[in-house]
């Protein structure tokens, strides 16, 4: 991929003000940039703290690691092709894409690498966001959009004596590559989306492997498989079979997998796939207890695969439901007294979803603090702007994430509507009637939902509220940022 030098330079400090501003560079901020550069807006920058983009699909390198949408959903209306080599695509092709689009639409002299925002405030005499980088730098621009998103910060377990021990530890998405577990003792800790990846190809290489697991989750099967050279071809050169495609797998998932995270018969019909699935894959009856879900399917993410139970049923994994009681030098203490001792730690205990946009210090109108806003729990209009910051819009916000369709047509959503705002000029700020009356509607959308349901998920804060779930059709979302 060709490099620009303000691509591979931090940003030193600009005193010229641009027009928009955009922090990260992964799925969200991309499509921002694009949809800047197509509607022929080229005073724009954007922040990425890392040193490569692609967000979440840069930092998490784990074993297995990939998505669980179908790969032609979990791409760019805009930037279609055929070249996904399989059904639900992988980490490496995820990267590629996403440094493909970069290249296409001309973005790499708009991004500027090694450059973390760590505050913004909002200057009201100038009607201008004041940027502030880690190196003390400064900068300026007429609109901030936030294409942070959710899961850009891991989560570590909050239990006793993590500094404690001796071996190595690491989180799922800061893989240790240059720690080889072959031959090793191994604890991973959390059981959901990232670690049902990874765990299959830890256990091929661990000498023992103890999964320490809160709560069973739901786990249905992965219909993946490979494209072979005749499909690729199709899928590549014909359009009109990729847009079928496409439309067939949306339509799928805003029926069937809609209703079945809303209760009733198709929830039902989920749990029956998902039990049998468990029973013909786990013959052991205490093991297949220990994987039984307690609650309804959908109050946490479904995790889809073929290989998590029959790794689980392993001579080498043992699958831990005992609550961990504490860290110790040598290994892991459960609260039934019992000691396991390991050598490696593998956290798999997901990301601070509901924290949003921290640690970023972001000051509006009045001096007004976004996080003191955010006291009782983060929320915005449309999941992308909140009263008294004008012009500050957020992509993959509070409320916009989804249990049953691609989070990139949300995102496609959210920046119609932010591009829409830049083109009219002038301070945009939505109005405190507008926000609550979204906000009560929200509310109220999530409570007839199995995200609502009595599980621990990472959908929900430490009160317990769920700050960070769309509950409705993804269509019903479109139609909404259109009427603004």
């Amino acid at each position: 991929m060709p490099e620009t030098r303000e691509r591979q330079d931090a940003a030193g400090t600009d005193a010229r003000v641009r027009h928009v501003a955009v922090i990260g560079a992964g799925f969200a901020g991309l499509c921002m940039a694009i949809r800047l550069r197509q509607a022929g807006i080229d005073d724009f920058t954007v922040y990425e703290k890392a040193g490569d983009l692609g967000g979440v699909w840069r930092d998490n390198t784990y074993p297995g690691a990939g998505c669980d949408v179908p790969s032609i959903l979990y791409s760019y209306s805009f930037a279609q092709h055929g070249r996904w080599s399989r059904s639900f695509p992988r980490q490496n092709e995820i990267l590629a894409y996403l440094h493909r689009c970069a290249e296409e639409f001309g973005l790499d002299a708009h991004i500027r690498l090694g450059t973390e925002i760590v505050s913004a405030r909002y200057d009201e005499a100038d009607e201008v966001w004041r940027l502030r980088t880690s190196a003390g730098d400064e900068h300026a621009a007429r609109v901030l959009v936030s294409g942070v998103g959710q899961l850009n910060r891991p989560r570590y377990p909050d239990i006793a004596g993590l500094r404690n021990f001796t071996g190595a530890a690491f989180h799922s998405a800061e893989w240790r590559h240059d720690h080889d577990l072959t031959g090793r003792r191994v604890a991973v800790i959390g059981t959901g989306p990232s670690a049902v990846q990874f765990v299959p190809e830890a256990a091929r290489q661990a000498e023992k492997l103890y999964v320490f697991q809160r709560s069973a989750n739901w786990v249905v099967p992965k219909p993946d498989r490979e494209f072979g050279r005749r499909e690729l071809t199709l899928r590549d050169k014909v359009a009109p079979v990729r847009l079928f495609l496409r439309g067939l797998t949306y339509v799928r998932a805003e029926t069937v997998i809609y209703w079945a995270i809303r209760g009733g018969r198709l929830a039902k019909l989920a749990e029956y796939v998902a039990r049998k699935h468990l029973e013909k894959q786990i013959a052991e009856p205490s093991l297949r207890a220990k994987l039984t879900p307690t609650f309804p399917i959908g109050c946490k993410r479904i995790l889809i695969s073929d290989d998590w139970y029959p790794t689980l049923a392993r001579e080498n994994v043992e699958l831990v439901t005992e609550p961990v009681g504490r860290v110790i030098r040598t290994g892991i203490d459960t609260l039934d007294g019992v000691h396991r001792p390991v050598d490696t730690i593998i956290y798999g205990t997901g990301f601070l979803a509901t924290e949003f946009l921290k640690p970023m210090d972001i000051v509006g109108r009045d001096g007004v603090a976004l996080q003191d806003v955010w006291k009782d729990g983060a929320a915005a209009y449309l999941g992308i702007t909140v009263p008294g910051f004008p012009n500050m819009f957020m992509l993959y916000g509070p409320g916009t994430n989804l249990g049953h369709n691609s989070i990139i047509h949300m995102i496609e959503s959210q920046a119609a509507f932010i591009l829409g705002k830049i083109r009219e000029g002038g301070v945009h700020e939505v109005e405190q009637a507008a926000f609550d009356r979204h906000q009560d509607r929200l509310a109220a959308d999530l409570a007839g939902t199995a995200f609502a349901a009595d599980c621990n998920s990472w959908y929900k804060n430490a009160e317990g509220r769920v700050t960070t779930n769309w509950a409705r059709r993804t269509l019903t979302y479109r139609l909404a940022t259109r009427r603004g």
